[in-house]
């Protein structure tokens, strides 16, 4: 990809910490206007990876560019970042700790908080406006930080585990959100240890796994680093077809699973109608990125993607 069309980049990011390698060689590239996921379990170094593309820290080697800048604090207010550690001042009014995140990013104030009420209204929020952040709700709060995040209308929205501490409906809605940011044009990086928000979200994806990237690129190329599942039935118990399943192939009860062999359906289905094995099912699944996340980090890593543990890196 040329540089033009990238809206950040990163060449081999190392991060020491002590004797700790943090981030080891940390290479990505991210496309303006896509939704991009940054894959991996706690402790794997999502977030020291997005604190030295932001300019949060500095990396110990290597070279990132931020919205076209070797130096991010340059993009700073075409920036909009929502970390994983929450925080608002609990007696600040909803509608002020929106526009005081705006004005950080050097939105006038009167105009934060012109377009903090449209937001809370948009987000069924307009009666929380002149309430104390300490009145609401842990969901309604991470939404009005969320709002602040956006408020000053960035080109590049960073969220750090944003689903988390999210109930389903709230989850939901910030789906949406970032649906709706990204049809704007709005490139958005999020990092996750949730693969089903990725999947359903993403066009790209990073996996990160003890600070190094496994896999970088579309969402589709590391779905197909696995070969599609078969899923049949038959009213024949045995015959000549059975030469046709690899030598792999599962029965669990009266359902065989296996890969789909190299020559593709076509073969596959022949033999069964021509070896007489009265087909009463056959389905051919595509891998989910769960599959694909196992196939390249390992089980050890996506065991970890599981636990609650705090992100150590």
């Amino acid at each position: 990809m040329s540089g033009t069309g990238l809206a950040l980049t990163a060449q081999n990011l190392v991060k020491d910490f002590g004797d700790k390698r943090a981030v080891d060689g940390v290479s990505l590239s991210v496309p303006v206007g896509a939704i991009y996921g940054i894959l991996g379990p706690n402790g794997a170094g999502k977030t020291t990876t997005l604190r030295m593309l932001l300019g949060i820290i500095d990396p110990s080697s290597g070279s990132s560019t931020l919205l076209g800048r070797a130096r991010p604090i340059e993009a700073a207010r075409e920036v909009g970042y929502l970390p994983e550690e929450r925080g608002l001042y609990p007696s600040m009014h909803a509608v002020d700790a929106i526009a005081f995140m705006g004005a950080l990013r050097g939105l006038p104030l009167r105009e934060g908080k012109r377009r903090g009420r449209q937001l809370l209204e948009g987000h069924g929020l307009g009666a929380w406006a002149d309430k104390p952040i300490r009145n609401l709700s842990k969901g309604m709060a991470q939404t009005v930080q969320l709002l602040g995040t956006l408020v000053h209308k960035p080109r590049l929205i960073v969220l750090d585990e944003p689903f988390s501490g999210l109930d389903a409906i709230n989850q939901a809605k910030l789906e949406a959100l970032i649906r709706r940011e990204a049809a704007e044009g709005t490139t958005v990086i999020f990092s996750t240890h949730v693969i089903a928000h990725a999947e359903r979200l993403c066009e790209r994806v990073a996996i990160i796994a003890e600070g190094k990237v496994a896999f970088e690129g579309e969402v589709d190329e590391a779905r197909d680093r696995l070969r599609p599942i078969v899923r049949l039935r038959t009213r024949s118990p045995d015959g000549p077809w059975r030469a046709a399943l690899p030598a792999t192939a599962r029965l669990d009860g009266a359902e065989w699973t296996f890969e789909l062999p190299q020559g593709g359906p076509e073969p596959l289905l022949r033999a069964l109608l021509d070896g007489g094995a009265g087909i009463e099912t056959l389905a051919i699944e595509r891998p989910g990125l769960h599959d694909a996340f196992v196939a390249i980090a390992g089980e050890a890593a996506a065991r970890a993607m599981n636990e609650p543990q705090a992100e150590a890196a």
